[in-house]
C-alpha cells in the first residue's frame, strides 16, 4: 500500500509526500524480514552473487514457504490458456482477527481451434499454516461459458483466508462442443501465492 500511495504521490507531483512515503517503505522493508530477504536475493541476483542469492532464497523458503510464489500464473493445457493475478484487498480485511480478503482476477483464452465450455471449478487453498482445502462447484460466477476459438473470458471472484499469506490453484473441467458426447478435460490453473505484501510484480 505505500508504494501504490508513493506512486500516485509522485503522479501528483506532490514530491514530499512520494519522498517521505519512499523513506517509511525503506524503513519497513528493512524490518519486515520477506520483504528484505525478497531485496536481498533481487540484489544479489543482479550483481551475480549466486551463493549469497541461494542463501536469502532458502532463508526466505524457510520463513514463508510460499514467499517465491508470484501472485500471478499462467498455464496452458490443450490449447487453453489460464491467467490469474491476485490482489489484497486492506479494506476488507481484519487482520486483528485473522482476517485476510484476496481478489483474484481470471483471464481464460481459447487459442484452439474448438470451442469448448467451462464446466466446473476446482480450487485448492492453502493458507501459511499448510492447511489446505478444496473447493468444487458448477461454471464460474453463475456461468457455464462457451469459449469460442481465438476469443476469451474474465472474470473476477475472492478469496478469504486466515492468515496474511498462502497459495491457490486448481483446474477447470471443460468440454469440446463442436462434437456430440466430446469427454471433457480438466484445464491447469498454475499455482499462485495469496500475500499481504505482494510480489512487485505489474502482472495485469
Amino acid at each position: 500500500m505505500l508504494k501504490q500511495r508513493m506512486e500516485v504521490a509522485a503522479q501528483s507531483e506532490d514530491y514530499e509526500e512520494a519522498a517521505r512515503l519512499r523513506d517509511s517503505l525503506k524503513s519497513f522493508e528493512e524490518v519486515e524480514p520477506v520483504l528484505r530477504l525478497r531485496r536481498l536475493l533481487k540484489e544479489a541476483v543482479a550483481d551475480e552473487r549466486f551463493e549469497d542469492a541461494t542463501r536469502y532464497r532458502d532463508e526466505l523458503k524457510e520463513i514463508v514457504p510460499d514467499s517465491l510464489l508470484k501472485c500471478s500464473s499462467d498455464a496452458t493445457t490443450l490449447g487453453i490458456r489460464v491467467q490469474v493475478r491476485s490482489v489484497y484487498i486492506e479494506g476488507r480485511s481484519q487482520p486483528s482477527k485473522g482476517q485476510y480478503f484476496f481478489a483474484y482476477r481470471i483471464r481464460i483464452f481459447n487459442n484452439s481451434d474448438r470451442p469448448v465450455q467451462l464446466l466446473r471449478r476446482h480450487w485448492i487453498i492453502t493458507d501459511a499454516n499448510g492447511k489446505t482445502e478444496n473447493f468444487w462447484g458448477v461454471g464460474v460466477i453463475g456461468e457455464q461459458p462457451v469459449i469460442l476459438p481465438r476469443t476469451g473470458f474474465e472474470y473476477s471472484s475472492a478469496c478469504p483466508l486466515c492468515t496474511p499469506n498462502g497459495r491457490m490453484e486448481g483446474d477447470f473441467e471443460m468440454k469440446h462442443i463442436d462434437k456430440v458426447d466430446s469427454l471433457s478435460f480438466n484445464v491447469a490453473i498454475a499455482p499462485f501465492s495469496l500475500s499481504i505484501l505482494g510480489d512487485g510484480s505489474d502482472a495485469f
